[in-house]
């Protein structure tokens, strides 16, 4: 894996950038196949429900504040299903067609994709986790009977490492960060192992770009409710970033030159882990020494995803880092609205609060879209955090 430059002193003050030349209409290469497609034929596919926060809202200058309420995706309590489950799929058709055997459409049923990977067993799929994209794979690999092995970082909470576990994966503790662990996962990358990871490094770029592909059912599902609504596109896009992911979708999706709105896209993460924040104002990719210890665990990366990288430097209008306290505060907001929103669910909100509130960000008469990443994933955390 290749090394980038390491800033040992993490800067933790809240701070945006301002990208003062984002570009607004980016071509993204078409899928091959039809990831919506793959997800509605998966066991206890429906869309997740595109929430109104009306006080939210009001308290923000908003005229509306939609909420993306992936607190129950497919019998799991995050998102990460959706670009985990289409890059196992790819990655399980290009091994099929390596050994000459015939690929199935996107739209067959999952038993069928089961029972044509036979000759592929015994077969692990492997990855590295701060807990959900672990737990997503493991689900995977149990629907099709394949065995999953999950590194995970030590400081990882019990309650997720317990949640892997509970889907017959074997979970092994790396005693270091997250990017450590996906160091680890990457060297047991073999005829048996099939790596599923959500990031990138030289040489491993097709199976994050197919995670990327996955999460754009997210945002058709948000045009598709938004159309039978009769309502306008949003005029801002909180995301949060991590490795880079998710915004890679969210500007994948949101800078298409066929779109007659391109929205303003704000770029969410953590003080103590704000690695896309830090390589843009280094003007390069950087690499966070640690620790990186916020309560937003997914989001706990010190390193952006090199392939997520042109689209996340490229699209996102303004990067912003937030504080714990901002995302607890997010998380009590939207409970009152009825809404389950664990820490890094919150880290939406939380980073578009504070950029209008703190750095005077324009919301007044704007309307607002954020994604709840994920529910109660902590139960204990969240309890303590609502009260």
């Amino acid at each position: 894996m290749t090394t980038f430059p390491t800033i040992s002193s993490v800067d933790r003050r809240e701070r945006v950038f301002n990208n003062n030349n984002p570009n607004r209409s980016i071509a993204i290469a078409t899928p091959a196949g039809d990831p919506l497609a793959f997800h509605q034929q998966l066991p206890g596919y429906e869309p997740s429900p595109l929430r109104d926060a009306p006080t939210i809202a009001r308290g923000l200058g908003l005229q509306q504040l939609w909420v993306k309420d992936e607190s129950s995706r497919m019998g799991l309590p995050a998102f990460k299903i959706i670009g985990a489950s289409w890059a196992v799929y790819r990655a399980l058709q290009s091994r099929l067609a390596s050994i000459g055997l015939p690929q199935l459409p996107a739209d067959a049923p999952l038993s069928a994709l089961a029972s044509a990977i036979a000759p592929l067993k015994p077969l692990t799929l492997a990855c590295a986790t701060d807990g959900n994209h672990g737990r997503a794979v493991a689900r995977m690999a149990r629907l099709l009977g394949l065995s999953a092995q999950i590194f995970v970082p030590v400081d990882m909470a019990e309650a997720r490492r317990d949640a892997i576990a509970s889907e017959g994966a074997r979970v092994t503790i790396v005693d270091g960060t997250y990017d450590e662990a996906v160091a680890r996962s990457a060297t047991i990358a073999d005829d048996d192992h099939l790596v599923i990871s959500d990031t990138s490094w030289p040489g491993y770029e097709a199976i994050p770009r197919w995670v990327i592909e996955g999460y754009t059912t997210i945002f058709r599902e948000v045009d598709d409710e938004l159309a039978r609504r009769g309502e306008e596109p949003p005029d801002i896009v909180a995301v949060q970033i991590g490795v880079g992911a998710l915004a890679a979708a969210v500007v994948s999706h949101f800078r298409q030159p066929s779109r007659e709105s391109q929205p303003f896209i704000l770029g969410v993460e953590p003080t103590h882990a704000a690695c896309a924040l830090a390589s843009m104002e280094a003007g390069e990719i950087v690499q966070l020494s640690g620790p990186l210890d916020s309560i937003m665990s997914g989001l706990n990366c010190g390193l952006p995803s090199a392939l997520a990288w042109p689209l996340v430097s490229t699209g996102i209008d303004t990067f912003i880092a937030v504080d714990d306290e901002r995302t607890r505060e997010a998380m009590r907001n939207l409970a009152a609205e009825g809404i389950v929103a664990g820490e890094c669910g919150g880290a939406g909100l939380a980073g578009l609060m504070t950029w209008i509130k703190a750095f005077g960000g324009d919301g007044s008469g704007k309307r607002a879209l954020v994604i709840s990443t994920e529910g109660a994933t902590d139960p204990e955390a969240y309890r303590t955090i609502i009260g």
